[in-house]
Parts: structure tokens; C-alpha cells; sequence
């Protein structure tokens, strides 16, 4: 490995690393919220209209105004991806307020997994024997969690976290389709849109358009977190295999869980046994996919 490829690697292995770490704050923001089955909608809106406006000013810096012809670009595999990362945000937000912190994370970890069967589904792309396997392993640990909150009466937050993370898969699913897709563009897309349904929501519920100070800066916080995240990691996964990529996305499911149960916080909230053995299997069953795909695949000539 010469120099200058190690250093490339060095730099993505930190940003990934950082991406994660940075959206693992996104759990315990959201505990922070005054009422927050209340405000969801708003919270929404204001943290999708942040994500868009972050990633505006970084194409600006990044690209100038010529930033605006990737729109005409995102085609019809932008569009559906947009969409469904603009789901995962809004059904991420109603799995943390209808059930554990600990239930949604994991849930999301499964994300990696969906992406490959929905690639097999509807791309053709062939499936590696780890991935069956991994997907088995997290089918028990979801059947798990599944059990624990049926019996906690929120599994309604369970199935929220499901849908979360079948969003984001379509969204990583979208981008495989082609590759050439603007992915900070349908990341704005994914911003626009979800507050654009929330605007809708408040409207339709007969809500007043406000909610408290305090929620209004968590959610400009969280979204800042969510687009500095996308930034660390779409630059970094230029250099990173994907197999180490899809192990560092597990500091975000792992950190979350973590700052939401340890006391310097101040939200104290202890995961089940039962949802600690089933995130457990989910990590065991992405971990083992990402080794395998790593022993599958043909080592770069450095």
C-alpha cells in the first residue's frame, strides 16, 4: 500500500467513523423534546427544511450556483430515493417517541440488509451466502424485539423503526440503481419533501404552527447532525471498502443506545434484556455480512 492510498484510507476509515458518532446524538436530541408526541409534525418540519438548507450551503461552497443543474439530473431513481429517505426521517421521529431508543437503533442497523435484498429484488444484483445468513440472524434479533414490545404495548414503535429502516433502503437501493444520481441533491429532495408532508400533516390535524423554543433549536441541531453526518460519510466512502464502512455504521446504532442510557445525560433509559440480546443479534448478524463481504471480494491492486 503506497503512502499517498494509505492516507486516503486513514481519511475515510475517520470521516466514516465521525459520521457515525455524529448521528448517534440524534437519539438522545430527540428525548430532550418538550411533548414530543405531540410536536412530531413540527419537528419534523423544521429538521427536514435544516437538512436542506445544510446541504445547499455546502454545494454552494462546493460547487457554486452551476449546483443547480443536478437537479435536472436526479431522474426517477433520485426522486424514489428522495421519497423514501424522506419516510425514513419522518418514521424514525415516531419510532423514538413510540418506543425505545434501543428498539429503533437496532432496528436501523437492519438497514444493510434490506438494502441488498431490495437490490436482488429489484436490480438483479446477486446475493452473497452472507447475506442470507446475516438476514436470518436479524429476522431472530427483530422477532425478539418484536415479542418485547408487544408485551410493553409498542410495537407500533417496533414497526415504525422497521419502516424507518426499509426507507433508508431504498434510498441506498436507489443510488445502486445509478449510480450517477446526485446524492446530496436527493438528500435535499429527501429535506424538502419531508417538511412539505409535515406542513400537510398540521393542516390536516388542525394543529397551530408552533411549538416551543426549545424544540425548535433541537430540531435545527438535529438537522445539522444528520447533514454533517451525510457529508463525513459520502466523502469518506471514497476510500473505504464497503465492508468496513457498513461496521463503523454501527457506532450510530451502538452510540445512541449508549447516550440514552448512561446517566451523564439525564435520560436513564435501560434497555429490556430481551431488546439487548435481539440488538445483539442484529450486530452479530451485520458484522458477519460485513466480513464476509470483505472475504468474498478481490483485494484492490495498491
Amino acid at each position: 500500500m503506497t503512502s499517498d492510498t494509505s492516507n486516503k484510507y486513514y481519511l475515510g476509515f475517520f470521516l466514516a467513523l465521525a459520521a457515525g458518532l455524529i448521528w448517534s446524538f440524534g437519539a438522545p436530541t430527540i428525548r430532550y423534546m418538550i411533548d414530543a408526541q405531540i410536536y412530531q409534525w413540527h419537528y419534523l418540519f423544521c429538521r427536514g427544511i435544516m437538512v436542506a438548507t445544510v446541504l445547499v450551503v455546502f454545494l454552494l461552497y462546493k460547487e457554486g450556483l452551476a449546483f443547480r443543474h443536478n437537479f435536472r439530473r436526479v431522474g426517477l431513481s433520485g426522486l424514489i430515493g428522495g421519497v423514501g429517505l424522506a419516510f425514513a426521517f419522518i418514521f424514525f421521529i415516531f419510532g423514538m417517541t413510540f418506543t425505545s431508543a434501543a428498539t429503533t437503533l437496532f432496528m436501523i442497523g437492519t438497514q444493510p440488509l434490506f438494502s441488498g435484498l431490495l437490490a436482488y429484488i429489484f436490480l438483479r444484483e446477486h446475493v452473497r451466502s452472507a447475506t442470507i445468513i446475516a438476514c436470518f440472524i436479524s429476522l431472530f434479533g427483530m422477532f425478539l424485539m418484536a415479542y418485547n414490545d408487544w408485551q410493553a404495548g409498542t410495537l407500533l414503535g417496533w414497526l415504525f423503526g422497521l419502516l424507518c429502516s426499509i426507507g433508508f433502503s431504498i434510498f441506498a437501493a436507489s443510488l445502486r440503481w445509478r449510480p450517477e444520481t446526485p446524492k446530496f441533491t436527493t438528500i435535499i429532495i429527501a429535506g424538502i419533501t419531508c417538511s412539505l408532508f409535515s406542513v400537510i400533516m398540521i393542516v390536516i390535524s388542525g394543529d397551530e404552527f408552533s411549538m416551543p423554543l426549545r424544540n425548535v433549536l433541537l430540531s435545527m441541531f438535529h438537522g445539522t447532525l444528520v447533514a454533517t453526518g451525510l457529508i463525513c460519510l459520502s466523502i469518506g466512502a471514497r476510500y473505504l471498502p464497503a465492508a468496513e464502512f457498513m461496521l463503523l455504521s454501527l457506532l450510530e446504532v451502538v452510540g445512541g443506545v449508549l447516550w440514552c442510557w448512561m446517566p451523564i445525560f439525564g435520560i436513564n433509559e435501560v434497555p429490556s434484556t430481551i431488546t439487548l440480546f435481539g440488538g445483539a443479534a442484529i450486530i452479530f448478524a451485520i458484522t458477519y455480512h460485513a466480513v464476509g463481504m470483505r472475504q468474498q471480494s478481490t483485494p484492490p491492486t495498491l
